[in-house]
């Protein structure tokens, strides 16, 4: 799976991502005791896990959705998208 970030210093950054889920925050321990990027969306694709946007934590889940729209991730991947509750 593809993890694609929105925001902070890695903003349109991409790397691959192992495993069948995605952690809910990017990377696991940022260090500071607090996770420079949150999960916000995920694809899927045939019932697995396509992509993972993950979003700077300060920014609002809105913008990181409407981010996640116009790079066109779900028609990239040909994935559904689907938004992660926090």
């Amino acid at each position: 799976m593809r993890a694609l970030f929105v925001g902070g210093v890695v903003d349109n950054s991409e790397l691959d991502l192992e495993g069948d889920s995605p952690p809910l925050h990017y990377p696991p321990d940022g260090g500071a005791g607090r996770s420079r990027y949150r999960l916000h969306q995920i694809g899927r694709q045939d019932g697995a896990v396509a992509y993972a946007v993950y979003g700077a934590p300060e920014l609002p889940a809105e913008h990181i959705r409407q981010v996640a729209d116009e790079r066109a991730y779900a028609r990239r991947f040909e994935a559904e998208p689907h938004d992660v509750e926090h």
